[in-house]
């Protein structure tokens, strides 16, 4: 089998939201989707941690690489707490979910 080469394709995610964010309508959209993103971002996170790829937590979880995939991104998909725990275990992490109060908006006095 011929071996596979490729060149590493830089991102920096800091330069790309900088650009992106100039263009009406993005800051609106992206603070919309703010959960989701941090979800994902704490994902690939708990997984590069454990020097894991996609496969091998697919293995770990019993599903495909495709189903781990979709769980680390965002948009049309919203993973089930069971699917997040077994992600988590599969990392090597504890899930834990937090609600947290908003700031309570100050009136202006009258």
């Amino acid at each position: 089998m011929a071996e596979l080469k490729y060149d590493t394709v830089a991102h920096d995610q800091k330069v790309f939201l900088d650009k992106v964010s100039k263009r009406r309508g993005f800051c609106e959209a992206y603070g919309a989707l703010e959960a989701e993103y941090a979800l994902a971002r704490e994902m690939l996170s708990a997984r590069t941690r454990a020097g894991l790829t996609q496969e091998a937590v697919a293995v770990r979880m019993g599903t495909t690489k495709s189903a781990v995939s979709r769980l680390e991104s965002t948009g049309k998909h919203a993973p089930s707490v069971a699917s997040l725990k077994k992600y988590a275990d599969a990392v090597g992490c504890t899930l834990k979910i937090e609600l947290i109060p908003r700031q309570a908006k100050r009136r202006a006095a009258r």
